[in-house]
């Protein structure tokens, strides 16, 4: 297999991840500014998670260009590391849902 595949398929991923914690982002049904207040720490436990899978996917870009065989041990690796960010999205809901606490 070669490193482009391995990149796409962890790209995909990755973009999954952060669009399923988007959506723990529900719309207030109010149109006030207050409407909002009550969901700054979901917003904020979201933008925290969106910056480490970006820091994530921008190291996992980098390394990928060092790689000049992509063999067994580098997909499982890569698959335990995309299965440790899956987490996030729960992680992600749980702090939000919990404010912090």
């Amino acid at each position: 297999m070669g490193r482009g595949r391995l990149e796409a398929f962890s790209d995909g991923v990755l973009a999954i991840i952060i669009t399923i914690m988007v959506l723990e982002l529900k719309v207030p049904h109010d149109a006030s500014i207050e409407a909002l207040l009550p969901l700054a720490p979901v917003f904020l436990s979201y933008v925290l998670s969106f910056l480490y899978v970006g820091i994530y996917w921008n190291n996992h870009h980098h390394l990928l260009h060092t790689v000049t065989k992509v063999n067994g041990p580098v997909l499982w690796a890569n698959m335990g590391l995309l299965f440790w960010l899956s987490l996030l999205p729960f992680a992600t809901a749980w702090m939000g849902e919990n404010h912090f606490g």
